[in-house]
């Protein structure tokens, strides 16, 4: 299939299981920007349990901005405690170790732009994971589209009820299984084997 998607921020289980099973991937980077979206948040497994990391962005004086003009705020040092959120969730992780170091290499560089950040943590995964999956970016917005199966709504969590096979999960015993986190928790407890569990899951619109 082929499908328009949003860039998020480290995606969701859902968002790379559609990537995984597309033909072909188009990113919307001409809409404008939703608060409370996955754009800016992921979730993790930590040990109290579901773990909300969230970016500050710069606020804007105009009520509708372009995703593509929002940018980063550099006033807090979020780079630090996102990866030492991510550290202290997965260091006993079977494949933290194995990517750490790739990881770690984002949260030391300086992003200007929301979308620009989102775009190479998509990259980076991709790299992580062993896959190519190469990407078109709209020209203009439509609400609407035909030719394509529209899975932008999977940028909004809420509206994102996809239910997932258990994997092994390092605080499970505590919580249970948690479903749909950020990609990342999938790589750090499967590692390569995560594309195998992607291409298997149900995904629809």
């Amino acid at each position: 299939m082929d499908i328009l998607i949003h860039p998020t921020y480290f995606p969701s289980i859902s968002h790379f299981a559609a990537i995984v099973q597309a033909k072909s991937i188009t990113f919307e980077t001409d809409d404008n920007f939703q608060k409370q979206t996955n754009r800016n948040r992921m979730y993790i497994y930590s040990a109290n349990g579901i773990q909300l990391l969230n970016i500050p962005i710069k606020h804007s004086n105009t009520v509708h901005q372009k995703f593509r003009d929002v940018q980063l705020e550099t006033a807090f040092n979020w780079q630090k405690q996102h990866f030492k959120s991510l550290e202290a969730a997965y260091r006993t992780s079977p494949f933290f170790e194995y990517f750490e170091d790739d990881i770690r290499s984002l949260f030391e560089k300086k992003h200007r732009f929301m979308m620009d950040l989102d775009l190479e943590t998509y990259d980076l995964v991709c790299n992580c994971l062993g896959i190519q999956a190469d990407y078109f970016k709209t020209e203009e917005y439509h609400k609407e589209v035909k030719e394509q199966s529209d899975f932008r709504f999977l940028a909004n969590g809420k509206k994102d009820m996809h239910q997932f096979e258990p994997y092994p999960q390092v605080f499970e015993e505590k919580h249970g299984f948690i479903n749909n986190l950020s990609i990342l928790d999938l790589l750090f407890n499967e590692g390569r084997y995560a594309v195998d569990y992607l291409k298997k899951q149900k995904i629809s619109l």
